[in-house]
């Protein structure tokens, strides 16, 4: 009997791996199943295991293929896997090799979900630079949603009950199926020309199909071009649509976004009651003080008025006058009691005083006269001045020709000069 032939680990998974590579249907297979033990390596591959109820098989997602996944695949995620089932031949174990994830069941709708959002993110419609603030006293408000539903009365009734003085204005809209996404579009076109103060577009929760038409361009781009705030609330707090990321801000739910919009007139009243009352506290305080200080002020005008000096001046004045009839009073039996020969002595020195006053005077008088311009005119001197009455104090100073005045003693003459000559030396010039 021939003896069995026997191979090694490695010949044995590398048949294996062969059965499978030449198996068409392992070489492009999909699969479907609950992802378990997702790890993303720092090598950027992917290691996770598909389980079901029937078992499990492990799979991974090298970093070359990661193309093929459009969004963060996390542990519990139902999803379908296109790929090769292969060996690995190291571990001989055999493994799935996956090249494209999608979640399973609204797998496609994910991935155009996440394609977009991806795409209008870099477009910038996302960014907080395009965000308009709302208002915080919004008297009107536009709403975009279905007539009838759980969120228009949502919506009416937490604005009625926080404030009845706002004004809504209803856009009907298809919020779910065919034609809705271009339906809410009009309707927030249309609000957005009326110049509201905020506009709320949503609708209640559902499944992803039904929430489809908040995660469309042209819901995303109307939302984006609206002038006026807008405010998305569609579904429940955990439902994230296109829509949230574009709109000015997100509310989890409609009822949220009428609190959001519509403020409390109760708590504006209270706002402004102790508005009021801390204004009034200040005023009070603001005149007290202005109060003391024209007080203040005042004492200080009262002080340094003309009326009062002059009252004072009044009375140092008296105080003045009693001292001086005081004095007058005790000094006038010493003046009469003043000796002859005091009051001799008293006018020699006057008039010694007088005479010398006086020789002075008549010594200045003497040089005054000395010096005096029409004493010169009447010896016979005369004051000759140019065109213009400046004085001529040397022949150097005319020309023949010039025009001059001379003045005497009884008047004055207008000449012509005829010539100058030097004292000097024998200078002529003729005319």
């Amino acid at each position: 009997m021939a003896a069995p032939r026997v191979y090694s680990v490695g010949q044995v998974n590398s048949y294996i791996k062969t059965m499978f590579a030449t198996d068409y249907l392992l070489k492009n297979v999909y699969v479907r199943g609950e992802v378990s033990g997702c790890k993303y390596h720092t090598s950027g591959h992917i290691y996770f295991t598909l389980k079901d109820e029937t078992g499990t098989l492990a799979a991974v997602m090298f970093a070359g293929q990661r193309t093929g996944l459009h969004f963060k695949l996390e542990t519990g995620q139902k999803v379908i896997v296109e790929g090769t089932v292969s060996v690995y031949e190291r571990d001989g174990r055999y493994q799935l090799y996956a090249r494209r994830i999608v979640l399973d069941g609204t797998g496609d709708l994910h991935q155009r979900y996440e394609e977009l959002k991806k795409r209008l993110q870099e477009m910038g419609m996302f960014d907080a630079g395009f965000k308009k603030p709302i208002p915080s006293y919004a008297m009107t408000v536009g709403i975009v949603t279905a007539q009838t539903g759980a969120a228009i009365r949502d919506i009416v009734n937490i604005s009625s009950r926080r404030n009845p003085y706002v004004q809504l204005l209803l856009a009907p809209a298809l919020v779910q199926g065919e034609g809705a996404a271009d339906s809410i579009a009009e309707a927030l076109a249309y609000l957005d020309g009326l110049g509201l103060d905020v506009i709320i577009v949503g609708r209640g929760g559902g499944s992803l199909e039904d929430l489809w038409a908040f995660n469309e361009e042209k819901v995303a781009r109307a939302i984006f071009e609206c002038d006026t705030p807008v405010i998305s609330a569609v579904g429940h707090e955990t439902d994230v649509t296109i829509a949230d990321f574009v709109a000015d801000l997100r509310a989890p739910t409609p009822s949220a976004a009428a609190e959001l919009a519509v403020f409390d007139i109760r708590e504006f009243f209270d706002r402004t009651d102790g508005l009021r009352g801390r204004l009034n506290r200040d005023m009070r305080a603001r005149l007290d003080g202005s109060r003391l200080e024209l007080a203040r002020i005042a004492r200080r005008l009262d002080a340094a008025s003309p009326e009062r000096k002059l009252e004072q001046h009044k009375l140092e004045l008296a105080g003045l006058r009693k001292t001086l009839d005081d004095l007058m009073s005790s000094s006038l039996n010493d003046a009469c009691a003043m000796t002859d020969s005091a009051a001799e002595r008293l006018n020699r020195a006057f008039e010694v005083r007088y005479q010398e006053t006086k020789k002075r005077l008549a010594i200045a008088a003497a040089r005054l006269d000395g010096v005096s311009p029409l004493k010169r005119l009447a010896e016979g001197y005369s004051y000759a001045t140019d065109s213009e009455g400046r004085n001529i104090a040397t022949v150097t100073a005319v020309k023949p020709e010039d025009i001059i005045a001379i003045r005497l003693i009884d008047g004055s003459l207008k000449a012509e000069v005829l010539e100058v000559s030097c004292s000097s030396r024998e200078t002529q010039t003729q005319p």
